[in-house]
């Protein structure tokens, strides 16, 4: 759910980045940086972060400002769900992560299921594209679309990586504490339910 000051920081923040972008106008270019002074204050204050942190998270970009785009992968193994264990939280998620430059989403999830996991995969289907605005997500400062590819092992073992402790396959009733900024309950069952209905429709929204 989103709190109503996010909302309107990353609205401001979005509208601020845009006129900064396409604006040529001297005096326009000074109200539109304002306008992201205004949206880091919000941020700040509201988040009880620095100032200068929220600058370098929150308003450090340029350019027409668009939702983030987020892989995950879904690898099942006898009625199981591959996850992996982040160092960050040491909560579990679908190993997965944001889209490189220079590579599609397929490949991008290939190469976050071999980096976090250890195992080297097909990809089969586009299972779903989630928008987290849409989804139990805690509050975050991006706006994110999240693709969900169902993938099969062809070789590796289970290999935790850099970012990640653990690599485990859990059913679909013993799931462990789930890192929720990646991934919902929700979204998890969801994708089992594509395991048991493999012609299910690709979901969206």
């Amino acid at each position: 759910m989103e709190y109503k000051w996010l909302e309107w920081a990353k609205k401001i923040q979005a509208i601020s980045q845009a006129g900064l972008t396409f604006s040529k106008d001297v005096y326009d270019l000074e109200r539109f940086e304002e306008l992201r002074k205004i949206s880091v204050e919000i941020m700040a204050d509201y988040s009880g972060t620095e100032m200068e942190k929220v600058y370098e998270l929150f308003a450090n970009e340029t350019g027409y400002q668009t939702p983030k785009l987020d892989v995950r992968g879904a690898v099942f193994q006898n009625n199981q769900i591959l996850l992996v264990q982040e160092n960050y939280d040491g909560a579990w998620s679908l190993p997965g992560g944001f889209c490189d430059i220079g590579l599609s989403p397929s490949e991008n999830i290939i190469k976050e299921i071999t980096e976090e996991a250890g195992y080297d995969v097909n990809v089969k289907k586009l299972l779903a594209v989630c928008d987290t605005h849409k989804h139990a997500h805690p509050p975050q400062p991006y706006h994110y679309y999240k693709l969900f590819f169902q993938c099969e092992i062809v070789g590796g073992s289970a290999t935790s990586g850099v970012e990640t402790d653990d690599v485990q396959f859990f059913s679909k009733n013993h799931l462990p504490a789930l890192s929720q900024n990646r991934n919902t309950e929700a979204q998890i069952h969801m994708l089992f339910d594509y395991l048991e209905n493999p012609n299910k429709e690709t979901y969206f929204d």
